[in-house]
């Protein structure tokens, strides 16, 4: 498991911000729209940080980043804020904009770490499952079979099968044996007469 410095430093920036202007005493001046819409951006831009901030495998990835900034900081940040004597009140619907944003930033990083992730197994010719690529082994290549592979046009029946058990078996016939062979007794025999006894 690995940092990533440059998203680490953001979200240090970023959650200090969001704490000095969501914590402090004065309020922010609003111009004819509600800080709803601060509240998203402000999850949307933490979330989509701490998303890329450690380099594990996806499903941690979310499942830590959905604890920590969607459930722990958009819910406890307003909590905390209702708590302190700074002239704030708690608002359930700071919270609902809180969530919104962290659970949209972390669908579209979710989506987005997917589609990185199919595209670099895609440049390395990985596939999960095999697709329609052709068996060699099974024969079902285009080229034809391979040379030294003999097929005869009709299959051999039993006896042929059973007289060419070996693919050496028309060498053992050729094989001469010597003229005269010893016995046990030390006398000379010939072939010829050995065979008809």
């Amino acid at each position: 498991m690995r940092i990533r410095k440059p998203f680490a430093a953001a979200f240090v920036v970023l959650l200090f911000i969001a704490a000095s202007l969501g914590l402090a005493p004065n309020r922010l001046p609003q111009y004819k729209q509600s800080d709803k819409v601060l509240h998203f951006v402000t999850f949307f831009l933490i979330t989509l940080c701490f998303y890329w901030i450690i380099e594990t495998n996806r499903r941690r990835v979310i499942h830590f980043t959905l604890v920590a900034c969607t459930v722990a900081l958009s819910i406890g940040s307003e909590i905390v804020q209702g708590l302190l004597p700074n002239g704030r009140d708690f608002d359930p619907y700071d919270i609902l904009a809180n969530v919104v944003g962290s659970l949209l930033a972390l669908l579209a990083c979710s989506w987005y770490h997917k589609r990185m992730l199919e595209r670099r197994r895609a440049a390395r010719n990985y596939q999960v499952v095999p697709g329609e690529d052709q068996d060699i082994e099974l024969g079902e290549s285009t080229a034809g079979q391979e040379t030294g592979v003999m097929s005869s046009s009709e299959p051999p029946n039993v006896t042929e099968e059973l007289d060419n058990w070996d693919e050496n078996a028309e060498d053992w016939d050729d094989d001469q044996m010597p003229e005269s062979t010893h016995t046990k007794a030390g006398q000379e025999g010939s072939v010829a007469e050995k065979r008809s006894d």
